[in-house]
């Protein structure tokens, strides 16, 4: 890894992703997450994978949840390979698109959000 790769971020950051996450990679993905609100509440991350703010926010916050103790399915979106998506979650949720964004969901309803550097554990747990 070079010096700039351990600064910003480099390609081996997508093999140390936190196995807390589950993956959203299709409409389907998306259905079964508001679905699984239902029965848990649920948090999806909207993530960058080019921008450097959004790569800084992602690995504080996944500091900060080693330490969860609450009943929560974390999801991940990678909106650059998957945009559609992000844009099917800004349009069915109410939710402007953000990035890096933070999305809180219960019952099928959004009971929190942030994004950039407001995004921090206290979405999930307040």
């Amino acid at each position: 890894m070079s010096f700039f790769d351990k600064i910003f971020g480099g390609k081996e950051e997508q093999s140390e992703q936190k196995s807390f996450w589950k993956k959203i990679q299709s409409e389907e993905d998306l259905a079964k997450a508001i679905e699984n609100s239902y029965n848990k509440r649920i948090a999806i991350f909207k993530h960058s994978t080019s921008c450097f703010i959004s790569k800084t926010v992602l690995r504080n916050f996944e500091k900060e949840m080693n330490g969860l103790n609450e009943d929560t399915d974390l999801y991940y979106l990678d909106l650059l390979a998957y945009r559609s998506i992000s844009n099917k979650i800004a349009d069915d949720l109410g939710v402007n698109h953000q990035s890096p964004q933070l999305i809180v969901i219960e019952n099928g309803k959004v009971i929190n959000h942030a994004s950039h550097q407001d995004i921090s554990i206290t979405q999930i747990t307040r």
